[in-house]
């Protein structure tokens, strides 16, 4: 009884046939949900076209607030890579680790994630600059076997620790 008033209504003040028919359907579930503050006595029309205008407004305030992106542009810019992948990978790549003979993982650790230089390493290790060369490349060949990389392939991880590990580059915390 109701319906074809609504539908008008909201075509009117809104001259867009999908937007008309969305309120309109909008008014309907409100006012389905929430029947049971109807008060008895009243106008049952003025209360549908009440919600029908409020249901408008508040379209009407959250497009004040979106920004137009036709072409993704802005989204491209503020979408972020789901952290679940890089939290896999950093587990593959500790798991990996701990296969590691304990040397080469503490040169890697060392060199890789705590930043030290080879000379720093060497010291803490108490053995030669080769050594600590010569570990920390094969320690990074076993990983990436390990991880079953192919020669020249990069990881890509969130954790700058266990890139660093991976790349050969110190890495620093902070």
């Amino acid at each position: 009884m109701h319906l074809p008033a609504l539908r008008a209504f909201a075509l009117g003040i809104t001259r867009d046939p999908v937007l008309a028919d969305d309120l309109v359907q909008e008014t309907l579930l409100k006012a389905w949900s929430k029947f049971h503050l109807f008060e008895q006595g009243t106008k049952l029309r003025s209360w549908l076209f009440t919600i029908l205008r409020n249901s408008l407004r508040t379209i009407q305030r959250k497009r004040a607030r979106e920004v137009a992106d036709v072409d993704d542009v802005l989204a491209g810019r503020l979408a972020t890579k789901p952290a679940q992948e890089g939290n896999l990978v950093l587990r593959e790549v500790e798991a990996a680790l701990a296969k590691l003979p304990v040397e080469q993982r503490e040169v890697l650790w060392l060199v890789g994630a705590m930043g030290f230089s080879i000379e720093e390493a060497a010291e803490t290790c108490g053995c030669a600059t080769g050594t600590i060369k010569s570990r920390a490349n094969r320690g990074r060949r076993a990983l990436a076997a390990l991880l079953g990389m192919k020669a020249g392939e990069s990881i890509e991880l969130t954790d700058r620790a266990t890139l660093a590990v991976m790349a050969g580059q110190p890495g620093r915390s902070g």
